[in-house]
């Protein structure tokens, strides 16, 4: 049975993506379609999900540092935003079974403010799914708006182990104690686990075993012991590529989970029409992300777009409107309009995130008027004088870039990253490396680069090039152009849109290798 549902999303996730448009909405419209035909989740399908969702927690986990959740940026507006939303959700609730409007009738204030909780979350899943396609994990806007999910995540787990009554039991102190203790341990067995198929094994092990399987017999959740074990492994040299490492089999858990939403739902009239009803109050919490976010310093652009990555309801609401309902709450009822609204607010939200730097563009005047005036560290302008080469991405490949021109052309060429860690790291070798995101179009209007000659696009994700080679030409940049490439279509795609000279990472990689042995060979 599972066989076929996989069947039938990867056929909708296909026939979505020639649309341009993300898979996992066909894979949500896979799981109503099974539905409808009279199909309904397994207990195998769940724990595949389950799997996915804990994978999905440990990755976050491992790119995640206790410093961006203590940022006031990030943990005031995931407060109060939880607490502001939470009462509207709760008030119109209340003006619509006032007026006698089904299932609304029959909540009580205590039920109300229960399900605008519910509502007042955005989904974890769907926003790595939307980062991690657009390479923005490290962005100023990605950390924000992982960081207020990981805040929404921690308030959710205090409320499932109040109204569930799970207590930590005498083994939670005892973990709490030992896992600090055991971290050198921990980190000498990742190092040993070395590149191959061990790495994700491990990964897989300490996610779901030291993580998940532990909390839980502590009487803690599991989920959140997988995002703390992650987490303890974030600052280790290996976390990227241990994350790296799980990608492809936490995408194929994912799945599951998106067709365990529409496969749950509990299809009816009336649960279509107040699913309905509660997406078109959508745009009124996206605005109170951006007025918080915005409220705290940061740029139209950075609110604009954490809020975009926000723009959904969660997976957690479901989880929240299932305690509820066992406890006789709320009726089962609700449990089909969150799943209903989850999944078009996924669907509405995956374009909305594809042309968030387009819009922002087309409203940016207006939206800078309410801008602070006083800018974080991470958003201050940024200096090109003196420089001719500009490389974006300081990853291996543009390292090497780096390293290849100062050698010849010393002083010349500057680094530009979006990750403050890997600029700490080059500013701290000598390396002229600037922080700064190139899809951002605030930051071309910013610099001056009448005076570059070149710039390189070393991004990892071939559409953070795309979008950097769109703000770029908008700028008025005339300079040359030159861009990595993973395929010979990217690279088509990226001359096609004027870039002088693209490279083949793959193709040429051989090649790079050769004149390297005859320069050894016949010096």
């Amino acid at each position: 049975m599972e066989l076929l549902y996989f069947a039938v999303a990867f056929v909708c996730g296909f026939a979505v993506y020639q649309l341009k448009l993300p898979p996992l909405i066909g894979f949500l419209i896979a799981g109503f379609v099974l539905n409808l035909s009279g199909f309904k989740t397994t207990e195998l399908l769940n724990t595949i999900a389950n799997l996915g969702i804990t994978l999905l927690l440990f990755s976050i986990g491992l790119k995640l540092k206790v410093s961006h959740l203590i940022k006031p940026q990030v943990w005031a507006p995931a407060s109060l935003h939880i607490i502001i939303s939470s009462a509207i959700f709760c008030s119109l609730m209340l003006f619509l079974g006032a007026l006698s409007l089904p299932l609304f009738a029959d909540l009580s204030w205590q039920s109300a403010l229960l399900v605008g909780f519910a509502f007042s979350f955005s989904s974890t899943v769907f926003a790595v799914k939307v980062l991690e396609e657009r390479g923005e994990m490290a962005s100023l806007h990605g950390k924000i708006a992982i960081g207020i999910l990981v805040m929404q995540d921690i308030f959710a787990v205090i409320f499932l182990a109040i109204s569930t009554g799970k207590i930590p039991n005498g083994w939670a102190f005892a973990l709490l104690v030992a896992l600090p203790l055991l971290r050198p341990v921990m980190f000498w067995v990742l190092n040993r686990s070395k590149h191959g198929e061990l790495l994700p094994l491990f990964g897989f092990f300490f996610a779901l075993v030291v993580g998940y399987h532990a909390f839980e017999f502590a009487g803690l959740k599991g989920d959140l012991g997988a995002l703390i074990i992650g987490m303890i492994f974030a600052p280790h040299k290996k976390a990227s590529e241990l994350a790296k490492s799980l990608l492809n089999l936490k995408e194929i858990l994912l799945v599951g989970f998106f067709l365990t939403i529409g496969l749950g739902a509990d299809l009816t009239l009336n649960s279509l029409l107040i699913a309905l009803i509660i997406v078109l109050v959508l745009p009124v919490k996206v605005a109170l992300y951006y007025i918080l976010t915005n409220a705290f310093k940061l740029r139209a652009r950075t609110s604009l777009l954490s809020a975009f990555t926000l723009a959904n309801y969660s997976e957690f609401g479901l989880i929240v409107c299932m305690v509820a309902a066992s406890s006789g709450l709320i009726t089962s009822e609700w449990l089909a309009v969150m799943a209903i609204a989850v999944s078009m607010t996924f669907i509405i939200a995956s374009p909305l995130n594809k042309r968030s730097n387009e819009i922002y563009v087309k409203i940016e005047a207006w939206l800078i008027r309410f801008e602070s005036p006083t800018r974080l560290a991470e958003e201050l302008p940024v200096n090109l004088n003196d420089t001719k080469i500009v490389i974006f991405g300081m990853g291996r490949i543009g390292t090497g870039a780096y390293e290849t021109i100062n050698i010849t052309h010393p002083g010349v060429v500057a680094g530009v990253d979006i990750k403050p860690e890997v600029v700490e790291k080059h500013v701290s070798r000598g390396r002229k490396a600037l922080l700064a995101d190139a899809t951002d179009p605030d930051f071309w209007q910013r610099v001056n680069h009448s005076h570059v000659e070149m710039i390189m696009l070393a991004m990892p994700k071939h559409m953070q090039n795309i979008f950097a080679l769109e703000q770029l030409r908008a700028s008025g940049y005339q300079g040359q152009v030159t861009a990595i490439a993973n395929y010979p279509d990217q690279q088509k795609e990226l001359e096609d849109m004027g870039v002088d000279s693209t490279y083949n990472f793959y193709l040429e990689a051989g090649s790079g290798f050769a004149e390297h042995v005859k320069q050894k060979l016949f010096p």
